[in-house]
């Protein structure tokens, strides 16, 4: 068993420089697959889902090679389609395999995926869009095979702007058979960083407003490509900064994708300079509450960031509101939160916050990536010591988050013991 020990209430001050974005190091190493060649990506975060997708494609016949934060990824060995059954249960991203599995070989059977406990998830979208490109879908129990004999260029419309939907229909379309138009496809950033990377390798894509062309090619070439930081990252920090009334700079952080997060930062009264690529926030004043506040596909606010806004929130004076619109189950952390002496209530998609100004340290327990994160930060805020158990979620997407926050002042211990 292994947990974290945090003894909270100090201000975080200081200096970070914010990872590579984990949300586009994946579906890129994905789409390297696509290349009977090398590919180098650099600032790529060690992290435990980019350790997860590393293995994957060794399973599958590539070779691949750190050397600091850069990634060498040799695909021309590729000779399986067959994504083993742990890897499944280990992150929901392996499913971002599909598309290009299905673009190199034509071929891919997969597990369903799972990863994190914050609702159902469904894949479906992915499935009836690639449907329609001609794929064949057969499952069978925890598994699914897809498969076609050619992948025909089709137009498509995602009755959802699924971030995974939209990633997986690029992927196969780059090597498809004719013109993909796919319609109400999402924007995120690192839909944009994939897009930048394929076009490196010889891709032919346009993309207006969450409409995507994609001419098929018949061949990519060998590319190096730099990965974004990562804005939930970023956000993450600030709000800790924001919750123990700290200052913070951020250094590499990505600045234009995180508008929405800084709007909601200034809202609670956190005072906001930017120059280049760095964050400067002072959040000592940070206590004041948000009426309303939603997740939305992207430029909105992030779903990944609802958890870490509603620990700060519950530290902040005064009645807050947020809506979560993309994932179901994003509350779960809730009862956690009021464990330590937050006051929230949730009803359906939708949680009613009074700050209480200051909360305790007390036993939790992460579940997820996200619900883990926010766990962390209400640890910082909170007055004596949290004790928080299954820190190995919270590294599925930072890469070093508590020597970071150790960084800035905060007071984290690990322990582990048993086999």
């Amino acid at each position: 068993m292994e947990w974290i020990e945090v003894s909270g209430g100090r201000p975080l001050n200081g200096v970070l420089k914010v990872q590579g974005s984990k949300n586009a190091a994946l579906p890129i190493l994905a789409g390297s697959l696509l290349h009977k060649g090398r590919t180098i990506l650099h600032h790529c975060p060690r992290i435990q889902d980019v350790d997860s997708m590393v293995a994957i494609l060794r399973d599958l016949g590539c070779e691949v090679t750190w050397e600091a934060d850069s990634l060498t990824i040799d695909a021309g060995n590729l000779c399986s389609f067959y994504v083993p059954h742990q890897w499944g249960e280990k992150m929901r991203s392996s499913v971002i395999l599909l598309g290009s599995l299905l673009g190199r070989l034509g071929k891919a059977n997969l597990p369903y995926p799972g990863g994190c406990t914050i609702g159902e998830r469904p894949i479906d979208i992915h499935l009836a869009a690639l449907g329609e490109m001609g794929v064949r879908i057969t499952s069978k129990e925890h598994r699914f095979e897809a498969a076609a004999e050619e992948l025909t260029g089709k137009r498509l419309r995602l009755r959802f702007p699924s971030v995974g939907a939209t990633e997986n229909v690029i992927l196969a379309a780059v090597l498809a058979k004719g013109r993909t138009i796919l319609e109400n496809g999402a924007r995120e950033p690192e839909i944009e960083e994939l897009l930048r990377f394929l076009k490196g390798k010889g891709a032919r894509i346009e993309e207006k407003e969450g409409v995507y062309v994609i001419d098929g090619v018949e061949e990519l070439s060998d590319s190096e490509f730099c990965l974004v930081s990562d804005r939930i990252v970023a956000g993450t920090y600030l709000f800790a900064a924001a919750a123990t009334r700290g200052a913070i700079c951020l250094e590499d952080a990505p600045v234009r994708h995180m508008t929405a997060v800084l709007d909601a930062l200034r809202r609670m009264g956190a005072v906001i300079r930017i120059g280049g690529g760095t964050i400067l926030m002072d959040g000592r004043k940070a206590g004041m509450p948000i009426p309303y506040l939603k997740t939305e596909p992207y430029p909105g606010f992030p779903t990944d960031l609802q958890s870490p806004l509603l620990a700060a929130l519950a530290v902040a004076e005064g009645e807050s509101c947020v809506e979560e619109t993309i994932f179901e189950a994003r509350f779960h952390v809730v009862r956690h939160l009021n464990r330590m002496g937050a006051d929230i209530r949730v009803d359906g998609n939708r949680a009613s916050l009074k700050g209480v100004g200051k909360i305790h340290g007390t036993y939790v327990k992460a579940e997820e990536l996200r619900g883990g994160a926010a766990l962390l930060v209400a640890a910082l805020a909170a007055e004596g010591t949290t004790l928080l158990e299954e820190p190995g979620y919270i590294r599925r997407g930072y890469e070093d988050i508590f020597a970071d926050f150790r960084r800035l002042g905060a007071s984290i211990r690990h322990h582990q013991y048993g086999g």
